[in-house]
């Protein structure tokens, strides 16, 4: 199985920290004009949250895995709670990479996998070099045009 290019952990930190600081920021706020917060409890659980992002993307990034077998698209993930997911090529609607301001900041990209079906109709693999998201792109939307051919009545 095919791991994350370890750059993500970086992209998820930054996550947690852009999160964590407007929650400092609305504390601040409330702070300001509601209720008075000792400063220690805003800087602590600003610090707490960034502490926790942190262990939480070093130990997403040693989870997540994905594999392109023979019939589908597996994909293993979750910390806390642990998905495994098998997308059958044949219900493949299409393939996006996606790559946003941050991810192009640090040199990554995201395959998007939208499949028939209402809920959840949509995976996403994160943190792929922006060559391998094309290749794997690729490589999704010839399996899935394969397995369709081969689906048919």
């Amino acid at each position: 199985m095919e791991s994350l290019h370890p750059r993500v952990r970086l992209l998820w930190v930054l996550s947690t920290v852009i999160q964590a600081s407007v929650l400092g920021v609305i504390a601040y706020l409330v702070d300001r004009f509601a209720v008075s917060l000792p400063q220690t409890v805003v800087v602590g659980g600003w610090v707490v949250l960034v502490v926790l992002g942190i262990v939480h993307a070093i130990a997403a990034h040693r989870i997540w895995r994905f594999d392109l077998q023979d019939d589908a698209l597996f994909l293993l993930r979750g910390v806390v709670t642990r998905t495994d997911t098998s997308v059958p090529y044949v219900r493949v609607q299409h393939v996006d990479t996606t790559r946003g301001p941050v991810e192009r900041a640090i040199g990554l990209a995201s395959v998007v996998v939208y499949t028939a079906g209402t809920r959840g109709a949509d995976i996403t693999i994160p943190g792929l070099r922006p060559e391998r998201a094309t290749e794997l792109r690729e490589q999704l939307r010839d399996l899935a045009n394969e397995s369709e051919a081969t689906d048919a009545v």
